[in-house]
């Protein structure tokens, strides 16, 4: 029967595997593929619908062609993908258990008295790794904040530690100066009184001298 569902199964080992095929969806009709998938799975599919155009004599990107795209769990029959999209586009989905999975694609396309365009469908799965550990992922920031806040602390520290050191520094330089002015002036004023001092003697003999020859 032409709405009957036709089923491809592939059997491959999902550990960053990318899977890439191109097929051609009639009228009404359903292509499901088997996806073997390990829990908490990341899944992304890629997929371009190209239409048969007569009078080109090839495959063109209709807007007016969606695809209906269902993901559905084997055991449980829970739909974890249900939705119609462009002719170019991609779905994601997470496995919530482990098992096999279906991944079915339908054009919104119907069989009738009249013939129908030839869809062909391009499909791209990439299996990712398991679903990362959001509670550890945050704990991992937590501990990354703590340590950022601490390394900022330190720096608060050591720039609080150099700006005290410019301080004493300029302390020390003010003090340094005004110790070598005093120094200074000290010399100055010793000069003076040694000056003063060999004055006062050289007077003193001059005048000591003048009275001896007098007598």
């Amino acid at each position: 029967m032409r709405l009957l569902t036709s089923i491809l199964v592939s059997i491959a080992i999902f550990s960053r595997l990318s899977s890439a095929l191109y097929f051609y969806l009639e009228a009404g009709a359903n292509k499901c593929f088997l996806e073997e998938l390990p829990k908490d799975t990341i899944v992304v599919g890629h997929y371009k619908a190209e239409e048969w155009q007569e009078s080109t004599k090839s495959y063109i990107i209709n807007d007016q062609l969606g695809i209906q795209i269902v993901v559905q769990e084997v055991e449980s029959g829970d739909k974890v993908v249900n939705t119609r999209g462009l002719p170019k586009g991609k779905f994601t989905f997470t496995s919530h258990e482990a098992g096999d999975h279906t991944i079915c694609l339908r054009s919104n396309y119907t069989g009738g008295w009249f013939s129908t365009p030839q869809v062909r469908m391009h499909l791209d799965i990439a299996v990712g790794e398991a679903k990362v550990d959001e509670e550890g992922e945050r704990e991992h920031v937590k501990d990354l904040s703590a340590k950022v806040r601490e390394l900022n602390n330190r720096l608060a520290d050591i720039r609080r530690e150099q700006r005290f050191q410019r301080e004493r520094e300029a302390e020390f330089r003010i003090l340094s100066e005004k110790t070598n002015a005093r120094a200074v002036y000290w010399s100055l004023l010793q000069i003076v009184v040694l000056l003063g001092t060999c004055a006062w003697q050289l007077r003193h003999l001059k005048g000591f001298f003048e009275s001896k020859k007098l007598r």
